[in-house]
C-alpha cells in the first residue's frame, strides 16, 4: 500500500477556547517549574548554566488564553491523516500540529493515548492546553504557547519520492521559525519527524525542545529508556539525582507506583543510542527514538495520589483511563535552555512505532536485561543506521518550498519576516497571511507612526523585541503609543522607563484603564499593594464605565475584575472588593473563578458559613493552574473538615515549602 495523506474532519466533544485575555502578560510565568536554591548546588556544570540560562521574564508578546470553559459540544476539527499498511497517522494543524492518534494498522491497536474529548486546562505557558498525542514543545520550559494555535500546513515532496506533511510557524517568545515534516515512507512502521529550528538574527538565542509523547497507563505499563539513574522533579521544586529503576522502595518505571505527580530525567550516557519506550504487560507499545541532538528523555507521572488522579478525569472523561507521558528533548531536562548562535540551527530527526519485546525480560527483576530487551528489540525492527540515513535524506529536503497549502497559521511570522528582510527557504510566511493584529504594527514600520484605533475597544496586542521598542521610541508619543512602548520597556527590563512612558500617556490617555492596571501591575511587583490595590481599583472602575458590549469588552472585565477583587482582598480592602463585586456583569459572578473570589470575600466578611456554602453548592475553575492550591487553601481556612475529591488537585505531598 503506498503511502497516502488526505485531508480529513475529526469531531469530537469539545469546549469552547473562547477569546484571549486582552491584558498584557507583564508577570513572569508562574513558578511550578522553577528550581529551589539548594538544587543548584551540586549540578553537572553545563546543566547548572543552561538552568541559568535566559529564563522568561514574561509571557511577552503572548497573550494569555484563559477565556475557555467546561461545556462541551460537538465540534468539528480539520485533520490531516497519514497513512500506510502499517501506520494510520491523524494530525491536528489547528492545534498546535498535534499528532492525535498513531494506530497500529495491522493489530488495530492505538500507540498513544488518544483523549476522547478536547477540554482545554491551564498548562501552556499562556494557558489554554488539552492532553493527549505528541506535541512539539518549543520556547521555554513548559507546555508551547501554540498548543491551542494554528500552524501552517503544506505538502512537501518526500524524500522516497512520496508525500510528506509539513508544518511551521514563528514562536513569538524567542523570536524564532520552526518546522516539523512528518514523513510515513510506503514499507515503513516508524513515522519519520523531521525538526528544524532556526536562529535568522544576529543574536544568539535560547531554545527549547520537548516532544511530549502521551501513553496509555495501567498497572503492567512500564517505561524503559537506556539509563540507570535518572533527575527527578517534584511539585516541590528540588532536582536530585537517583537510581534507575527503584527509588525509595518503589520501581519508578512503572508510573502508577509514584504517588504524586513528578518528572524523571533520564541520564543517557554520552554517545549512547536516545530512545524511550512504554510498553504493557504483553511487552508491547509505542517505541520513539532520534538521532543524537534530541539526547533528553523523560517520564512524567501522575500518580496514584488522590491529587494526580483528580488531574486525569479534568483533563479528559472520568472512566476513560489515564495517561503518562514519555518525552525527548535537546537537553538533560526541562529546566534548561540551549544557546543558539545568530544564523545557526538545530535539526534532527524523530521515529514513532510500535515495539514488541519479550514481556518477561521488560518486567523482569533485572533491570538491564529489561532496558536491553527493549533496546535489541528496537534495534532490529529500527537500526541506527536507518534513522540517521532517514535524516539525511529528509535534510537534503528541507528547504524545499511547500506545494497545496492545507492550513494556515498566523500572520507574525510575516510580520517578522517582511520587516527583517529574513530569507527562510522551506518555510515562506506570505503577506497574505498578514491580518487584523499585524495592521497596526505594518503601518508603524512602514510609516513611522503607531496608528489610532478606528473603533473603541481594548488594545490589540503588543510587540516587544528591540527592533519594535525602538520604532516606537522614535514615533509620536500619543497615549497608545506611550502604552506599547511601555510594555516594550517593561520586557527588556526597563521597569522605570516603562513606568515612565505609561504615566506620559494617561495624562492624555480617552481610555485610562489600560495604563492604570499596568502601572498596578508594576506597584505590586515593586512591594507596593496599598498603591497595586489603588491602581487596581482605579483601573476596573474606568473599564466598568466605558465598557461595551461584545467578546473583548467581556474578557478584559473578567480578566481585571479577578486581579482587582484579589489586589483589594489582599490588602484587605473589603467594601471596595465589594464594590467591584457589584459592578461585574451577572454572567462573569456565576465563573468558577468569581465564585471562588466571592467565597473569599464572604470569608473576610465574616460570613463564613455563607462561604462554605459556595463550596457545597458546587463550582469549577476552568482555568485552575497546574500545581495551583487555591482551592485547598481557601477550603482549609473555612473548615476543619477533609478537602471534597472534587476540589483536591494537590500534585505535592502535605507540609511541602
Amino acid at each position: 500500500m503506498a503511502t497516502t495523506v488526505r485531508r480529513a474532519v475529526l469531531t469530537l466533544p469539545a469546549a469552547p477556547t473562547g477569546p484571549e485575555n486582552p491584558l498584557p502578560a507583564l508577570r513572569a510565568p508562574d513558578g511550578v517549574h522553577v528550581l529551589d536554591e539548594r538544587s543548584r548546588r551540586g549540578l553537572p556544570r553545563d546543566m547548572a548554566r543552561q538552568i541559568g540560562y535566559a529564563p522568561l521574564r514574561s509571557l511577552l508578546p503572548v497573550r494569555i488564553r484563559d477565556g475557555y470553559r467546561r461545556e462541551r459540544t460537538e465540534r468539528e476539527f480539520d485533520a490531516v491523516v497519514i497513512e500506510n499498511a502499517h501506520l494510520r497517522v491523524t494530525v491536528l494543524p489547528g492545534l498546535g500540529g498535534r499528532v492525535h492518534s498513531l494506530v497500529h494498522l495491522p493489530t488495530g491497536r492505538e500507540l498513544l493515548y488518544r483523549n476522547p474529548v478536547f477540554q482545554p486546562a491551564d498548562f501552556a505557558l499562556n494557558g489554554a492546553w488539552f492532553s493527549g498525542g505528541i506535541e512539539w514543545n518549543i520556547g521555554a520550559t513548559g507546555h508551547t504557547t501554540l498548543s491551542c494555535a494554528p500552524l501552517h500546513a503544506a505538502l512537501v515532496p518526500a524524500p522516497d519520492g512520496g508525500v510528506m506533511l509539513r508544518m511551521w510557524e514563528w514562536e513569538r517568545l524567542r523570536d524564532l521559525p520552526f518546522q516539523v515534516d512528518l514523513w510515513l515512507p510506503e514499507d515503513s512502521e516508524f513515522l519519520y519527524v523531521g525538526v528544524r529550528v532556526r536562529n535568522p538574527h544576529e543574536r544568539p538565542a535560547p531554545v527549547y525542545w520537548w516532544s511530549n509523547i502521551a501513553v496509555p497507563e495501567d498497572p503492567g505499563t512500564r517505561v524503559l529508556a537506556p539509563a540507570d539513574e535518572a533527575w527527578h522533579f517534584g511539585y516541590e521544586r528540588s532536582l536530585r539525582r537517583i537510581p534507575v529503576p527503584a527509588w525509595e522502595g518503589a520501581d519508578r518505571t512503572y508510573p502508577l507506583r509514584s504517588q504524586y505527580p513528578a518528572d524523571f530525567f533520564y541520564e543517557l550516557a554520552d554517545g549512547a543510542r536516545p530512545w524511550i519506550a512504554s510498553l504493557d504487560a504483553a511487552g508491547q507499545g509505542l517505541a520513539q527514538t532520534s538521532t543524537g541532538v534530541l539526547r533528553g528523555r523523560k517520564l512524567f507521572v501522575w500518580g496514584a495520589g488522590a491529587g494526580g488522579r483528580r488531574w486525569q478525569e479534568w483533563l479528559t472523561e472520568p472512566g476513560t483511563g489515564g495517561y503518562a507521558e514519555i518525552q525527548a528533548g535537546l537537553a538533560r531536562t526541562q529546566l534548561e535552555h540551549v544557546r543558539l548562535e545568530g544564523g545557526a540551527e538545530f535539526s534532527w530527526l524523530e521515529a514513532y512505532g510500535p515495539l514488541s519485546a519479550d514481556p518477561a525480560a521488560v518486567h523482569g527483576p533485572d533491570w538491564r536485561a529489561a532496558r536491553a530487551a527493549a533496546g535489541d528489540a528496537l534495534d532490529a525492527v529500527l537500526p541506527r543506521e536507518r534513522v540517521d540515513a532517514a535524516y539525511e535524506a529528509w535534510r537534503g529536503r528541507a528547504d524545499t518550498e511547500p506545494g497545496e497549502r492545507l492550513a494556515e497559521g498566523s500572520g507574525w511570522g510575516a510580520l517578522e519576516v517582511l520587516c527583517g528582510g529574513h530569507e527562510l527557504p522551506g518555510t515562506p510566511f506570505a503577506e497574505s497571511t498578514l491580518g487584523e493584529e499585524q495592521a497596526p504594527w505594518l503601518e508603524l514600520w512602514r510609516t513611522g507612526a503607531f496608528p489610532e484605533p478606528k473603533r473603541v475597544a481594548p488594545p490589540g496586542p503588543s510587540l516587544v523585541a528591540a527592533h519594535w521598542r525602538d520604532m516606537l521610541e522614535t514615533a509620536p508619543a500619543d497615549p497608545l503609543t506611550e502604552y506599547h512602548l511601555g510594555v516594550a520597556q517593561w520586557h527588556a527590563g526597563d521597569v522605570a522607563q516603562a513606568v515612565r512612558s505609561w504615566e506620559r500617556g494617561l495624562a492624555l490617555a480617552p481610555s485610562r484603564w489600560p495604563l492604570l492596571r499596568c502601572l498596578a501591575v508594576a506597584d505590586a511587583l515593586a512591594g507596593a499593594p496599598a498603591r497595586a490595590a489603588d491602581g487596581f481599583a482605579a483601573a476596573f472602575e474606568d473599564l466598568a464605565a466605558e465598557s461595551r458590549g461584545g467578546e473583548p469588552w467581556t474578557a478584559a472585565e473578567a480578566a481585571l475584575g479577578r486581579e482587582a477583587m484579589t489586589a483589594l482582598l489582599a490588602a484587605g480592602r473589603l467594601a471596595e472588593a465589594r464594590r467591584v463585586w457589584d459592578r461585574l456583569r451577572p454572567a462573569l459572578r456565576e465563573h468558577g473563578r468569581f465564585r471562588l473570589l466571592a467565597a473569599r470575600l464572604l470569608a473576610a466578611e465574616g460570613h463564613v458559613a455563607a462561604a462554605r456554602r459556595v463550596f457545597e453548592d458546587g463550582f469549577e475553575i476552568p482555568d485552575l493552574r497546574e500545581g495551583e492550591e487555591t482551592l485547598s487553601e481557601v477550603w482549609s481556612a473555612l473548615t476543619d473538615r477533609p478537602l471534597p475529591a472534587r476540589y483536591d488537585f494537590r500534585m505535592r505531598p502535605p507540609g511541602t515549602p
